[in-house]
């Protein structure tokens, strides 16, 4: 059954390198060739990801298991597009700050699309693109950022261990304990958490 998490997941969640280009970040930013990610890389990051039923996520047992395996006790909906959101553009910029949080990021696409980048063990931009269906967590500490893609929208279910605690703290801020666990894990390749068992 835990097979059922990953099967089709490169259909929603993509990875690539990000060339260096200043355009409009909503672009893809394909570098040239294009340099497509496995996304156990992303694991190798501690960033997860599964593939689940958008369509049903209220009653999805899949979603169940996953939020009872990592306490994800908090949801809420937000819409991320220029009719939904009060100050869009300023929004959208401080998205795309480059930041981290003390705690886990956890995304789950319902509709639309849109871009998460993240920082490699040697610095480099991943993009990663998630669409309907898909839902990636960030670890705490990863440096990374949010955009839309050129669709402008996505609909997205926030997870949350307990109270959320939105706050970003934008580069540098290596100095949280966050970012120094983060950086130890990495080092030793034991990111935990990548599969959660269904019985």
């Amino acid at each position: 059954m835990e097979n059922y998490f990953q099967e089709g997941k490169e259909d929603v969640i993509q990875a690539w390198y990000m060339d260096d280009s200043e355009e409009d970040q909503r672009l893809p930013h394909h570098r040239e060739p294009k340099e497509f990610l496995p996304l156990e890389k992303l694991a190798e990051l501690g960033v997860l990801s599964w593939r689940l039923n958008a369509e049903d996520y209220e009653n999805d047992e899949n979603l169940k298991k996953i939020r009872e395996a990592r306490g994800y006790s908090y949801t809420d909906i937000c819409e991320v597009c220029p009719e939904k959101l009060p100050n869009y553009e300023a929004k959208i910029k401080s998205f795309f700050e480059e930041h981290l949080h003390t705690d886990e990021e956890i995304r789950y696409c319902l509709e639309g699309s849109g871009y998460f980048d993240v920082r490699d063990e040697n610095d480099g931009w991943i993009r990663v693109a998630v669409k309907k269906g898909g839902m990636i967590v960030l670890p705490a500490g990863i440096y990374h950022r949010f955009t839309l893609d050129s669709d402008n929208y996505i609909k997205a279910m926030r997870l949350f261990v307990g109270e959320p605690v939105w706050t970003p703290y934008n580069r540098p801020h290596d100095h949280l304990p966050a970012r120094r666990e983060y950086i130890e894990a990495l080092g030793k390749k034991e990111i935990t958490g990548h599969a959660v068992e269904a019985q």
